[in-house]
Formats: structure tokens, sequence, C-alpha cells
């Protein structure tokens, strides 16, 4: 089989082995890929990878050959499902592959707004504490988690194991989700959408994006937050209405933000959370361990091979 990886780059930048999808057979990869390239490149493509390069209809239409799509990430938005389902091509994607990843991240920017480790490692590097009058000093208040309410919105895979870290901080947990799981941890408390906002010391937004999901932390939610609050979204940037949550930053409404996701990637430089107060920024790398991109080249590959056997894993289509 002919296989094409259009965009590499991400999930590979040199520092894992491609050895898994160079056995299932002819394989070709690029770093990236422009839109105007997708159709050339991918023309003797029979199985076609991508991880955020967008594979529209036409692409589709154009390339008679193609068999299967296969996604890098959980989601899969960056392909037109409709015209795969039209053409009778398989889609499958990479569920749960960051999970651990991704709640670390979580728990990374969390501790940035509580224990303040890069802000004060910087002032000691300036010399600062060779010349303090005492032994010790510090510029922010220094927050305990434990006893504190961590919410969380999502109990899915990541959600839970969110929780699970949350607990072992000596935290209480609660959650909002569209169901409730079977496998709900332990001690977690389910609760409204609005109590989830109006009870919760950190809030982590841990749902995929959806038709409901999207702009669903809006204004009159941010609004119920504690002044002593901290916003966390590893999430989906769409999610959260930006606009209103820079607003509440910048007028102390809350007191801290942490993402690692915005609405628009990479970011416009005028969105307004760039430059918001007390709020911290990663550029969507809460997946990116190497750990979790090791695991995701692994499943692609057992996707690809279960194709080859006819029966498909991971089918979103």
């Amino acid at each position: 089989m002919n296989i094409v990886l259009l965009d590499s780059h991400t999930v590979n930048p040199g520092d894992l082995s491609c050895e898994p999808l160079e056995k299932l057979g002819t394989f070709k990869l690029y770093d990236r890929t422009k839109p105007e390239q997708v159709i050339e490149r991918s023309k003797e493509a029979e199985i076609l990878l991508t991880n955020k390069t967008i594979i529209r209809g036409e692409h589709i239409a154009a390339l008679p050959k193609l068999k299967y799509i296969g996604v890098l990430a959980t989601g899969y938005n960056t392909v037109d499902i409709d015209a795969a389902r039209k053409h009778n091509i398989t889609v499958t994607n990479v569920p749960a592959y960051s999970t651990d990843s991704v709640a670390q991240t979580v728990f990374a920017h969390l501790l940035a707004h509580t224990q303040h480790v890069a802000d004060h490692s910087r002032e000691v590097s300036k010399g600062r504490w060779c010349e303090s009058e005492d032994f010790c000093y510090w510029d922010f208040p220094l927050i305990e988690l434990a006893g504190n309410t961590m919410g969380i919105l999502g109990l899915g895979q990541i959600g839970k194991a969110v929780a699970q870290i949350a607990q072992a901080f000596g935290m209480n947990v609660i959650a909002h989700s569209r169901s409730e799981p079977d496998d709900k941890p332990a001690g977690v408390q389910m609760v409204g959408l609005k109590d989830l906002f109006t009870k919760s010391d950190v809030l982590s937004v841990n749902c995929p994006l959806t038709e409901q999901t999207q702009g669903l932390v809006n204004h009159d939610l941010i609004a119920r937050m504690k002044p002593n609050a901290i916003f966390i979204n590893t999430s989906r940037g769409p999610i959260v209405e930006e606009q209103a949550l820079a607003d509440a930053l910048n007028n102390e409404r809350i007191a801290g933000a942490g993402l690692d996701v915005l609405s628009t990637e990479p970011p416009n430089p005028d969105n307004p959370l760039l430059n918001a107060k007390n709020c911290t920024i990663t550029p969507h790398i809460g997946w990116a361990t190497l750990a979790s991109r090791k695991r995701c080249l692994d499943i692609v590959a057992e996707n690809i091979k279960a194709f080859m056997a006819g029966d498909p894993q991971n089918v979103v289509s």
C-alpha cells in the first residue's frame, strides 16, 4: 500500500522512529503540507495520514486511489467526514493516547499560579535571595491545594485523570458531564453546570469541542466564579468566549487562568488573552510529551494494520 503522511513535524520532529509505518508499505512523509499541495502529494496514496492538515471534500473527490484516512489525533474535524463516507473511505483517529500528558499539563498550569516557581527562580537568578535580609521571601500568595475544590467540565478519560491527580493533592472534586460515567472515580460529586462554576476554586475544562460546547464558557458562567478561582483550559479554545475570560482577568474578577489552547492556532496577535493579567499560555503542547507522541504513532500503525486485515479499529467514519 502507498502511505503518505502530510504533516509529520509536529508529531515527530525527528526524535521518534517512523519504522512502524515504514514496515506497512511504500511510505512517504512531508514535514508540512500547504492546502494547495494536498492533492499533488496525495495522488498516489491509498492510505493518507494527517495531523492538522485539512482534508476537504474536493481533495477526497480528486484522489480515486484513496481508501483510508488516518488522523494522528483524537479530534477529527480536519477531515470532511461526509465526503469520506460518500466515497467509502474509512477514517480513523487515535483516542486516549495523550490522557496522562494532558492531565499533567493541567497541573503544570495550576502550580504555576499557586507556587510561582518560575517567577521566584528568576528573581533568585538575579541575586535577590543573596541580598535578602531574611532567610526567605515570596512575591505572591502561595496557595495550598489540599482542601480546595477542583471542578472538572467533562469527565471523559482526561477529566477522570485530572480528578485522580486532584484527589492525590487532597482536593475535593466536583464535575459536570453530559452523562455520569459508569467508571466515575470514587469521591467525585456530579453537579449542575452553574454549580460547577460557582463552587470551584479551580475549574478545568476537559470536554470535547462540539456544537453544544462551542462558546459554552461564556460571560454569564465566568461571572459565577469565585474571585480567587483559577481557570484552566487544556481542551479546545473555541469552548471559551475569549473576550469574556480576558475581561474577567483584567478586571480581577477571577484570580488567574492557565491555557494550553486558543480559538485560533497559531493565535492572532490581537487575541485579548495574550496580554491578559495573570494568564499563563502554552502553545498547545499538552499532548506533546515524547511518550504521548510515541503512543500516537504506535496506535496509528496498529490502526492501519487492522484496516489492512479487514477489521478496522478506532473508526470515526
